[in-house]
């Protein structure tokens, strides 16, 4: 089915503003399908897999019912497991961020009770809970359901073999006779076929099939990164592999926008599509695209559809896709027209339970692969040169400078001097900015704590000074101030010049970032760039002396991660 802009399902402006932060364009097709018939107040039973996007799917529709005003239980949301409870919770926070007045609670066995009681004392309208901790409340009156519009029933075939389905009856029968119901199965067996039968009015069937993935020629890795070290990341397999044309899907516009000019300035020719750029623009830069005119097409997903290329060397998943038919559409872009093709993948933290349920939807297999290190790129960048050079020596084909080395040599520098200055001017040409990550450092040793010692023993803690009470926090102190002092504005070091630059903490800003700039504008060896001092709203960096005008004139008045930058040299 064809997929929907959330822009046209008829949502508030609170929840399109939460959809757009949490980096959504496009409805994903259980989105597009239920999100207007739970609008219209029908019941709904679902059949989608996991990771297709069902929970905004029926949370959308949930959150626009509540009223702030009152502070009851209006949304009642049972989950099989504790931990798929919290997961829908947080999701849930996130698509009610703009509604005032509007909160979450999760209940589930093992969580504190006492925590519970405050969160339904203080009017909670949305409860996210697992069935047996549901009864629980109920049986302590703790919990009331007389105000809820909606139940919904996620995972129900998975509460069914858990055996809940008595307390899943239960629950239905304290809620109000016109509530909504909607009820998501993976399966319909028998006893939920009951089930609908017994609690629902008239539901729509919405089932979403299963995309036939046809990308078997498709290579598919991922590697686990932080999140900082992302761009880094990418850059190393661009240059240790070699790639020349190539897709990077981001989640949002504003990461389509950073990735773009963090690329162009570490030397890199890319461009940039997401739902912001006119159409006539889109259609310029796709066409440009397709003729090769750049390296690298930064996209959201919404803005590369029909988006139609064959010879893609790969596609990179700099953000994970939010469900596994996006995957599958964004890979399907390489490994066309009888090619093979690749897809890499970046997964950060806890998003490597999501990318489990992309590989059950596609049920593929995405290899997990080590990051490169700065010396593995290094390396191949010398052995290409190499390479080259040898190739160009061998064939002859090249002109020849004899009148210009024999005056290096009149001068009495020697054959293998001239040789390393070229070789030396040649890669300074090329460099590209470089950091190290995360990644490159061995993983610590686990830490060996104390034996635990009570601080006080018997009536110490009385008997003891306020004066000896107060010692141990004097070195912290002393420690905080000392952090807080600003660096100072001059270089102590020979040579170099300290330059201020008008972006900082407060920004976003990683040192990284900072010599990819300087590098990608300049094109000066990062040997030039010194120190780097990071403060709140602004960076101090230390700049050879003779590179220093060079940096002033190419970086002021530049965008860099949506500022204009100004550099100067600070009084």
């Amino acid at each position: 089915m064809q997929k929907k802009l959330f822009t046209e399902l008829g949502l508030s402006p609170e929840s399109l503003k939460a959809v757009a932060k949490m980096g959504f364009e496009q409805a994903s097709p259980i989105q597009s399908e239920t999100i207007p018939v739970l609008l219209a107040g029908r019941d709904v039973v679902g059949q989608s897999q996991t990771g297709s996007g069902k929970t905004a799917a029926f949370a959308i529709p949930a959150i626009e019912q509540v009223d702030p005003n009152v502070r009851a239980p209006q949304i009642l949301i049972l989950c099989p497991t504790r931990e798929l409870a919290v997961q829908v919770a947080e999701e849930v926070a996130k698509l009610a961020a703009f509604k005032k007045g509007v909160r979450e609670l999760p209940i589930y066995g093992g969580q504190s009770y006492e925590r519970q009681f405050r969160g339904l004392h203080a009017g909670a309208q949305i409860i996210i809970g697992t069935p047996g901790r549901v009864m629980d409340h109920l049986e302590r009156k703790s919990l009331r359901l007389d105000q809820i519009k909606m139940v919904i029933l996620d995972e129900a075939d998975r509460m069914l073999d858990m055996g809940f389905i008595d307390d899943i009856k239960t629950v239905l029968g304290h809620a109000p006779p016109e509530r909504q119901t909607v009820l998501f199965s993976a399966t319909i067996p028998p006893p939920i076929q009951q089930l609908i039968k017994t609690f629902t009015r008239d539901p729509v069937n919405i089932r979403i099939k299963e995309e036939a993935l046809t990308v078997l020629a498709i290579e598919q890795v991922y590697y686990e990164v932080d999140r900082r070290s992302k761009l880094e990341v990418l850059c190393r397999l661009i240059d240790l592999e070699d790639i020349k044309f190539a897709i990077i899907f981001c989640a949002t516009k504003m990461m389509v926008d950073e990735l773009t000019e963090h690329l162009i300035a570490r030397g890199y020719s890319a461009d940039k599509l997401h739902g912001d750029i006119a159409q006539a623009a889109r259609e310029r830069v796709m066409g440009k695209f397709r003729k090769r005119g750049f390296e690298f097409l930064v996209a959201t997903d919404v803005a590369a559809r029909g988006l139609d290329v064959d010879d893609i060397e790969v596609v990179f998943n700099y953000d994970l896709p939010h469900d596994g038919e996006d995957y599958v559409h964004r890979i399907g872009r390489t490994g066309r027209a009888g090619r093979t093709g690749r897809a890499i993948t970046f997964v950060a933290g806890r998003e490597i339970y999501k990318l489990q349920n992309i590989i059950r939807f596609t049920k593929g297999r995405i290899k997990r692969e080590k990051v490169p290190s700065a010396d593995e790129v290094e390396e191949k960048r010398t052995n290409v040169f190499f390479e080259s050079l040898r190739e160009t020596l061998e064939k002859g084909e090249f002109k020849r400078h004899d009148a210009l080395i024999d005056r290096l040599l009149d001068q009495g520098h020697s054959p293998t001097d001239i040789a390393n200055a070229l070789i030396h001017l040649l890669n300074a040409d090329k460099a590209r900015g470089g950091e190290k990550i995360a990644e490159d450092y061995p993983a610590p040793p686990p830490r060996e704590y104390p034996k635990y010692e009570p601080l006080f023993r018997g009536r110490e803690r009385r008997t003891g000074s306020r004066d000896d009470a107060r010692e141990p926090r004097e070195e912290p102190r002393r420690r905080q101030r000392a952090m807080s002092e600003e660096p100072e504005t001059t270089s102590h070091e020979a040579g170099m010049l300290r330059i201020a630059m008008n972006v900082g903490r407060e920004h976003k800003i990683g040192p990284g970032d900072i010599v990819g700039v300087i590098l990608g504008a300049t094109k000066i060896p990062k040997e030039c760039v010194g120190a780097i001092h990071l403060l709140p709203k602004q960076t101090l960096v230390d700049i050879s002396e003779d590179r220093a005008n060079l940096v002033l004139k190419k970086l002021n008045g530049i965008q860099f991660k949506g500022h204009r930058l100004t550099v100067q040299i600070p009084a």
